[in-house]
């Protein structure tokens, strides 16, 4: 298994301390894996822009988990 490490903004980071039963590690996993789950059933004949696909993405449950942050 491979680490990656975010930079997080200190003020984001305090928030994130509120929460601390979340495993945020695992949260963003699941969020990686849901929006490559996302990518690859984009269904398209040319090779899409990837600043496109990266626009807007958050569905609505995405944007009411993350309006408390």
């Amino acid at each position: 298994m491979v680490n990656i490490t975010l930079p997080i903004d200190d003020n984001i980071y305090l928030k994130m301390k509120k929460f601390s039963k979340i495993e945020w590690s695992e949260f963003v996993k699941k969020v990686i894996e849901r929006r490559l789950m996302e990518l690859e059933n984009v269904k398209y004949e040319f090779f899409a822009d990837e600043d496109i696909l990266a626009e807007n993405w958050l569905s609505k449950e995405d944007n009411e988990a993350w309006k408390n942050l």
